[in-house]
């Protein structure tokens, strides 16, 4: 899709499915995503962060059509949060190894307590689920937020600002690539690739798919 045709999703589609399709296929993969070792997760970040040094030219043409519409539309200031460079690329790739070297927090336990019939009742932290996550046109934020989601092992379906629409689909992609060759379902990754408003209301309305 061009930049001058950024006006929502194509004729005919549905908004409300869209977004449904999106969630519900991220909460297919959840099944499997919620009970990743933390070795598996670690792998699959390192595996994106490679795949992002190797696509970053892909990833900067995109940008630059982001980036030339913005101009157009007038962002001004705002641009500098849409722009991405090497320089941009490689900064993220050192968050990316950051993450991996935080401990997962999944399965530790907060505490217990034992009961007069012996049995012990422990609360032990889990995934939240299904992670829907609206943000603004800063495509380092679609990297950051897949990222966190999933080394906690949640399922994430991300709704960007529309300036960074072809951004945010190329990063997407390519974090997508990665899963593929790990063992995180490259389905626990959505994203809702439409500047249509209508696409957003539909995604705020999905009870039963999303967890937060």
């Amino acid at each position: 899709m061009e930049a001058g045709t950024l006006k929502g999703v194509s004729p005919g589609l549905d908004p409300e499915r869209f977004a449904v399709e999106k969630a519900a296929a991220a909460r297919e993969a959840l099944a499997r995503t919620a009970l990743l070792t933390t070795d598996q997760k670690n792998e699959a970040l390192a595996l994106i962060s490679d795949e992002l040094g190797a696509s970053a030219d892909i990833i900067l043409e995109a940008n630059g059509r982001d980036m030339a519409a913005g101009e157009k539309a007038g962002l001004g200031a705002r641009l500098d949060r849409l722009l991405l460079t090497r320089e941009r690329i490689e900064g993220i790739r050192r968050d990316i190894a950051n993450v991996i070297t935080l401990p997962d927090p999944v399965g530790e336990e907060l505490g217990h307590v034992v009961r007069p019939n012996g049995m012990r009742v422990s609360r032990v932290r889990t995934p939240l689920g299904v992670v829907g996550i609206i943000y603004e046109s800063r495509p380092n934020v679609t990297v950051d937020a897949s990222v966190l989601c999933l080394k906690t092992g949640n399922a994430v379906v991300l709704k960007g600002g529309s300036e960074a629409l072809h951004s945010n689909r190329a990063i997407v992609e390519t974090l997508r690539r990665a899963l593929g060759r790990s063992a995180v379902p490259a389905g626990a990754l959505q994203l809702l690739d439409s500047s249509d408003r209508a696409v957003t209301q539909a995604f705020l309305r999905l009870r039963g798919y999303l967890d937060v």
